[in-house]
This record gives structure tokens, C-alpha cells and sequence, in this order.
């Protein structure tokens, strides 16, 4: 880099040069240099949560007489435009950084406190009137605001992101499950035929899950609101103010919307990382469901004419570069790859989790990282789903009535008239010969057509109690 494009600022270790324009400073230069790792970047949602903890801290400090109005009012404005996205060009750092996420705390407390002279109209570089350690990080460290900030936006992200997306995915498939309640199919057990079920049956057990997927979104939100904040370097809460905490927490409450709380103990809270892990194992299993219901409605879609072909998808898009007319389940497709991503990002939260040693975490980065890409994934591909493929499905009626009348399932309620065995024999030779069970129970004459058309009732099926002759 040329001279005249780079300042000179000092750290601790000295004098570094950095970039004319830019608002960080020389300790962020440093990790700059030292990580040009991946070029992955922390996104907006856990910046945004840095200007909040940044914005809360200052008015608490100030509430608590540590911080005049002057220099309050000035942070809380440069952390205003932190908040809002405005700086985020001086957030450069990589991802696979120092372990405790030191670098982007200096890196928000050097961006605030030049701006703040900006602001002042002090030349940036001169922490005057703010300075990042002493006035923007004040009550504050590393080790309590990055473990912060990751459960401030992992929290507002599931709130605003991923609940929103739930919510109409269940809505869609609550709806499917009531149009299609009239219509009966074969059931599956081990890909095998079963017994039959309606339509609308199997779409509300996917509404349900979606229903417990928004139920553990809200789980994770709820362990994510206790913050270590307060406990600055090793949980003592060495230099900061007592009632700091309590203060802090009512500027994010006002601000967010959500009710973050002091830690219970701020040693199992910078220690470990165990509520980031237990929120991103809450959306591993939201992207199991995810992917069953998607699996599901792409094999029941499948076809047109030689494959099961139950429902129809709504076509999105050409599906082959050599077969005209072909139309795949894309939507199906990129919800499932999705959540394959999400099982992946939760094992590196999980090794990154048990990685706390002693007093500290030291991978909350990639940890950050990982969980808010789980959560922005799965917000878009759900509403994606919802919006290109689920809300456009319509059932194949006439392939699900020939379906139940070919499948020798159709023999099970026939057991409790005529013995499993015997049952079993006329499944057999349905197999065998490729009439359905209803031709070969009138050929033998097993049964007077009315008790036949009865225990063959496939409506009946569908019900507890079966044809109302017992059974197990």
C-alpha cells in the first residue's frame, strides 16, 4: 500500500500502518495481516449485536455516573450507525481468528471511538474525546462481549428470521392437510405398501413437526437470553461497576425487544459454551424434520408416469440440459442440501463448544459463525419451500385411489375375519398373480360381498379401530 493511502496509529506494540480511510485501527491492522484465512467475514446480524452491547454499555455507564454526557452521547451515535449497518465496510476480519473474538471487540472499539472523533471533529486516530479501551470498552471485555454477542444475534435472528419462516411453512402444510383430508393413499412402512392413510393425514404430521420446529426455536431464543456480560475477563467481574449488569441488560432489553439477563454463574458462562451448543443442536433438529418433509413430498412427486406420483410439485424451472420437458423438485432439493450444511455447521459448534478451557472459550468465532449461518439458511430455504413448492402442491387423485386398490396392504383388515395366514396367502398370490385383493377375495368367494366391500373399506382404514373388527 502506498505512503499517502495509510496512517500511522499506535497500540501496545507499537506503531502500525493503516489504511487513510479507514476506521479501525492499528490492533485491527494486525489481525488483518495475521488472518487471511478463509475471507469469510462476521455477518450483519452479530455486528449489529456489537453496536447494540456497545450502545447499552455506553448509556449504562453513563446511568451509573462512570461516563460524562458528552462522550456517552457520541458513542451511542457512532454505535447507533454500527447498529444500523453503516460501517460495516471496517469490519474486516476473518472468521479463524483468535479464539476469543478479541480482534472484532478491538476492532468495534477502535471503529466507534474514530468515528466518535470524526463526530467531534478530531483527526481519527486521535482518541480524542473517545477512546476504544477506556471509554467504548469500558466494563466490558472480550471474553463477556463476543459470547454476548453471539447469543444477542443467534437470538434475533431466530426471532425475526427463522420463526417468521416456520410459521408460514406450518400454515402452508396446515392447509394442504385440510384440502387433502378426503383423499385416501396407500401408506409406506419401510418403503414398503401399508395399510392405507389419507392424504391430509400425512401432510398435518408434517404441519406438526414444523409446529415442534417453531417450539424449538423458541427453546434456543430462551437459553440464548442469559449473557455473559458483566463478567469481563475470567467471570470475577474485575473493573466494571456492580449494578453494570443489570443496567446493560434493560438498554438491550429496550432495544431488542427480547429480555437478555445476567448469567447465573459467569464462570459456567465464559467457560463454556454450552447454550450456543444446545440452541444449534435445536436447529439440527429442526433441519431433520426439514429434510424428512421435503424427502417425503419429492418421493411422493415423483414421476410424472413411472414413479409414485401422488402429488403434483409446481414446476420451477427446465430440469435436464438433454431431456425436453423434463421438470425436477428443485425446491425439495435445495431444502434438503440445506439442512445437510446445518448438520455439518452443528458438529463444528459442538467441537468448537467443548473447546472451553478453564476460564474461556476459544473458538467462539467459527461457533458465531456456524450458528447464524444455520439460521439465515434455514429462514431462507424455508420460506423458499413454503412460497415456490409447498403452497403450489395439488394431489394426484386418481394415482392415489389406483394405488390402495393394487397394494396387497389392503388384505390387513381382512386378518381379523379370516386369520393372518390365510390373509397372508391372498397377499401372496396377489403378488404372485397381479390382481388385487379384491378379485381374488370374490373369485374365492373368502367373504359375502357385503361383510368384503366392508372390511375393504379403505375410508375405514384410515380411522382408530379400522373396520371396527379388531385387530392389532
Amino acid at each position: 500500500m502506498k505512503s499517502e493511502e495509510t496512517r500511522i496509529e499506535k497500540d501496545s506494540m507499537g506503531e502500525m500502518a493503516v489504511p487513510k480511510d479507514a476506521l479501525y485501527g492499528a490492533s485491527t491492522q494486525r489481525a488483518v495481516l495475521n488472518f487471511p484465512v478463509s475471507g469469510y467475514r462476521f455477518s450483519r446480524a452479530l455486528i449489529r449485536a456489537l453496536g447494540l452491547i456497545k450502545w447499552s454499555a455506553a448509556q449504562a455507564n453513563h446511568d451509573l455516573g462512570l461516563l460524562d454526557a458528552h462522550r456517552a452521547a457520541l458513542i451511542v451515535q457512532a454505535a447507533e450507525e454500527v447498529i444500523e449497518g453503516k460501517l460495516d465496510q471496517h469490519f474486516p476480519l476473518d472468521i479463524f481468528q483468535t479464539g476469543s473474538g478479541t480482534s472484532t471487540n478491538t476492532n468495534a472499539n477502535e471503529v466507534i471511538a474514530n468515528r466518535c472523533a470524526q463526530l467531534a471533529g478530531k483527526p481519527i486516530g486521535s482518541r480524542e474525546p473517545v477512546h476504544p479501551n477506556d471509554h467504548v470498552n469500558m466494563g466490558q471485555s472480550s471474553n463477556d462481549v463476543i459470547p454476548s454477542a453471539i447469543h444477542v444475534s443467534a437470538a434475533e435472528q431466530l426471532r425475526d428470521c427463522l420463526l417468521p419462516a416456520l410459521e408460514k411453512l406450518r400454515s402452508a402444510l396446515s392447509e394442504k392437510a385440510k384440502g387433502f383430508h378426503h383423499i385416501i393413499k396407500i401408506g409406506r412402512t419401510h418403503l414398503m405398501d401399508a395399510t392405507p392413510v389419507r392424504l391430509g393425514q400425512e401432510f398435518g404430521g408434517y404441519a406438526q413437526q414444523v409446529e415442534y420446529g417453531k417450539e424449538r426455536a423458541e427453546k434456543a431464543i430462551e437459553v440464548l437470553r442469559e449473557l455473559a456480560l458483566g463478567g469481563t475477563a475470567v467471570g470475577t467481574g474485575l473493573n466494571r461497576h456492580s449494578d453494570f449488569p443489570a443496567k446493560v441488560m434493560r438498554h438491550l432489553h429496550q432495544r431488542t425487544g427480547i429480555e437478555f439477563f445476567e448469567a447465573r454463574n459467569h464462570f459456567e458462562a465464559q467457560g463454556s459454551k454450552d447454550a450456543v451448543v444446545e440452541a444449534s443442536g435445536q436447529l439440527k433438529t429442526i433441519a431433520t424434520s426439514l429434510f424428512k418433509i421435503a424427502n417425503d413430498i419429492r418421493w411422493l412427486g415423483s414421476g410424472p408416469r413411472c414413479g409414485i406420483g401422488e402429488i403434483r410439485l409446481p414446476p420451477t424451472q427446465p430440469g435436464s440440459s438433454i431431456m425436453p420437458g423434463k421438470v425436477n423438485p428443485v425446491m425439495c432439493e435445495s431444502t434438503m442440501m440445506v439442512c445437510a450444511q446445518v448438520f455439518g455447521n452443528d458438529a463444528v459448534v459442538n467441537w468448537s463448544g467443548a473447546n472451553g478451557n478453564f476460564e474461556l472459550n476459544t473458538m467462539m468465532p467459527v461457533m458465531a459463525h456456524n450458528i447464524l449461518e444455520s439460521i439465515r439458511l434455514l429462514g431462507n430455504v424455508v420460506d423458499a419451500f413454503t412460497e415456490k413448492c409447498v403452497v403450489g402442491i395439488v394431489a394426484n387423485e386418481e394415482r392415489c385411489r389406483e394405488l390402495v386398490e393394487l397394494s396387497m396392504a389392503m388384505v390387513t383388515s381382512l386378518a381379523p375375519k379370516i386369520g393372518y395366514d390365510r390373509a397372508a396367502e391372498i397377499a401372496k398370490e396377489s403378488a404372485r398373480t397381479g390382481k388385487t385383493v379384491r378379485e381374488i377375495c370374490r373369485e374365492k368367494k373368502v367373504l359375502q360381498e357385503n361383510d368384503l366391500e366392508s372390511a375393504l373399506d379403505p375410508i375405514a382404514m384410515t380411522q382408530p379401530g379400522g373396520t371396527g373388527s379388531g385387530g392389532g
